[in-house]
């Protein structure tokens, strides 16, 4: 099940692996495969092309970079039972380092992709070595949901074209200038039988009850429970983070690093990516093992068993 079909000329995912209960997962991957790996988590709405700086970046500084579509969003699957919870999500990462075999890894996640790294590092679901949350942290804004939700929800008849796809965008994020390459909006796309263009994801997976407050106080156990190496970073022009967010978060994880990326809003890496893509290189060769990189690959440590996933539904 998808969205429809893709747009010509737009980029076919580099790799697919089987996510929980089946569903295809698409990604790309740059640099060695015997190098450190990272593992890159895109917000809801997104798709792995916003990591393409930062993946291009971390491969050309000694890292194997991996950023994946999740389910319901571009070309990966859409889930057949409209399971889109945050447990299934992290089933699904743990199905993509079982794929890449099962080795240790470095988190990197923006909001939706933040929340489900947060948990699958605080949780032991994955052999996370360090962990990078953009944007995102237990305490979020409600008002900023709400706006990312509203654009989501608008334009449910779809487009006529990719002009009106680039209007929408440039309604919704002001500070940045119009595309003015409509062809690369074509990939966040797809055109049905009608001949109108919808955006790449399924409207389902906004659609299921969220227990916000059961959100909260997962993630807070999470940033409890982490004794890795940390960095929260936050668009200085962000609605969905603000700095009580960040100080309760420091509050919680109290060995963490903290950024504040100026001229940027929730979508840090998209805004700044070439400020973005450079801090995470600085932070992972601070905080990488040593040796890791001659060894081709982080060191291992116990084994930590990971839990079982029930479908709580219960984060966006």
């Amino acid at each position: 099940m998808s969205a429809g079909e893709r747009l010509p000329g737009t980029p076919q995912p580099m790799h697919r692996w089987s996510g929980a209960g089946g569903v295809s997962i698409a990604g790309d991957a740059w640099g060695d495969p015997r190098d450190p790996l990272v593992i890159l988590q895109h917000g809801g709405g997104q798709t792995r092309h916003a990591w393409k700086g930062t993946g291009r970046a971390l491969g050309a500084a000694g890292y194997h970079a991996v950023a994946f579509d999740a389910r319901g969003h571009g070309d990966s699957d859409w889930a057949e039972d409209g399971a889109y919870s945050q447990d299934v999500m992290v089933q699904d990462l743990r199905c993509v380092v079982h794929a890449l075999g099962d080795r240790p890894c470095i988190l990197v996640g923006a909001s939706m992709g933040g929340g489900t790294s947060l948990v699958a590092a605080g949780e032991g679901a994955v052999d996370a070595r360090a962990l990078v949350l953009v944007d995102i942290a237990p305490r979020i804004e409600p008002e900023g949901v709400e706006h990312i939700h509203a654009f989501m929800f608008r334009n449910p008849d779809g487009f006529a074209s990719l002009e009106e796809v680039a209007d929408a965008i440039a309604s919704y994020q002001p500070h940045r200038p119009r595309a003015a390459n409509l062809l690369g909006l074509a990939k966040n796309v797809r055109r049905r039988e009608n001949g109108r263009l919808y955006w790449h994801w399924d409207p389902r997976f906004l659609l299921g009850h969220r227990n916000l407050t059961r959100r909260q106080q997962r993630l807070e156990e999470c940033a409890r429970a982490l004794t890795i190496p940390t960095m929260l970073v936050r668009g200085a022009q962000s609605d969905v983070l603000s700095d009580e967010g960040v100080e309760q978060f420091k509050a919680l994880a109290p060995h963490s690093e903290f950024l504040s990326i100026s001229s940027a809003g929730h979508m840090v890496a998209g805004d700044r990516n070439d400020v973005f893509g450079d801090a995470v290189v600085k932070f992972l060769g601070r905080t990488l093992p040593s040796g890791a990189r001659a060894a081709g690959g982080l060191q291992a440590t116990q084994d930590r068993p990971g839990r079982e996933y029930p479908d709580l539904n219960d984060i966006p």
